[in-house]
C-alpha cells in the first residue's frame, strides 16, 4: 500500500473534514487538532499528542518559552474520536477563522503530525 503524504478535501456543511481511507488507521486512538505556528492547523493522532506534544510542553514553569508554546498549542485546542463510519472530524469555527479556512483544504503530513490549510 501507497503512503500518502498530501489530500485535497472540501469541507461539509457542518465544517467536517474527511479522512482518507487509507490513513485512518492513523486516527484510531483519536484525533486533537490544533493551531499551526502560522495560518495553517496542527492534526495529531491522539497517541502522538500523549507521548510526544504533550511531555515537550511540559518544561520549566516559569520558562517563557514553553508558555507560548502552551498558549499557542491549547488555545482552542479540540480533542475528539474520529468518526469511525465516515471517518471525518468536526473542525470548530475559532480554527477553520484562524487558519483562513473556508471550504477547500490541502493536508500534508510533517512528519508524525498534518498540517491542515485552505487550498489556494
Amino acid at each position: 500500500m501507497a503512503t500518502i503524504d498530501y489530500f485535497e478535501r472540501r469541507l461539509d456543511d457542518k465544517k467536517r473534514l474527511t479522512i482518507p481511507a487509507e490513513i485512518r488507521a492513523e486516527f484510531s486512538s483519536g484525533v486533537v487538532v490544533t493551531r499551526g505556528f502560522k495560518q495553517y492547523l496542527h492534526l495529531y493522532p491522539k497517541t502522538v499528542w500523549d507521548e510526544a506534544v504533550e511531555p515537550a510542553l511540559k518544561g520549566n514553569i516559569l520558562d517563557e518559552a514553553t508558555g507560548d508554546l502552551n498558549v499557542q498549542f491549547r488555545s482552542g485546542k479540540i480533542e475528539s474520536p474520529l468518526d469511525a463510519k465516515q471517518g471525518r472530524i468536526h473542525l470548530e469555527q475559532h480554527l477553520l477563522d484562524y487558519a483562513g479556512i473556508k471550504k477547500d483544504v490541502v493536508a500534508v503530513r510533517a512528519g508524525q503530525y498534518w498540517r491542515v490549510m485552505a487550498k489556494s
